[in-house]
């Protein structure tokens, strides 16, 4: 087992297995020492457990630990492309998409569900840039979609 898997043992959590496509796109690509995430939704064992806009039927609590559900995801997605979080050397960008009703604006707190536990996970590695953006609508009606950039040394 990988020491960033032993990690999030640790912490409770366990990598998924990746999720699905929901269109035409893979879930991420290489290039060069940089994997790049498809925007992750908070899919649970294939299902959204829950759907609507952040501030109205979903509160910013819940949808905090979504958005560490997509990091979850993220993850996921990055492993099947290298084969190890451990090849991960450094969580360089994550971009949250937060479907917000008009009136909420606390999506950095919502990103912060993702940002916070990499943290956690990764120590110093951890430490990316951001940023946290209000939508309208996202796919399926998710309240939460967030993209990841994960830099590797091989």
């Amino acid at each position: 087992m990988s020491v960033i898997e032993e990690r999030l043992r640790e912490l409770g959590y366990e990598v998924p297995e990746v999720a699905a496509p929901v269109a035409a796109y893979v879930p991420a690509l290489r290039r060069g020492n940089l994997i790049y995430t498809s925007g992750q939704l908070p899919f649970v064992e294939g299902a959204l457990p829950k759907t609507g806009k952040v501030g109205a039927e979903v509160s910013p609590e819940e949808a905090e630990d979504l958005a560490r559900q997509c990091a979850l995801n993220g993850l996921a997605a990055a492993r099947g492309v290298l084969g190890s979080l451990d090849k991960i050397t450094q969580v360089v960008k994550v971009t949250a998409f937060v479907a917000s009703d008009p009136s909420f604006t606390g999506q950095p707190a919502v990103a912060n569900g993702a940002s916070v536990f990499l943290g956690r996970v990764f120590g110093d590695t951890g430490i990316h840039v951001r940023s946290a953006v209000g939508v309208s609508v996202l796919p399926l009606d998710a309240p939460v979609e967030i993209e990841f950039v994960f830099e590797t040394s091989e």
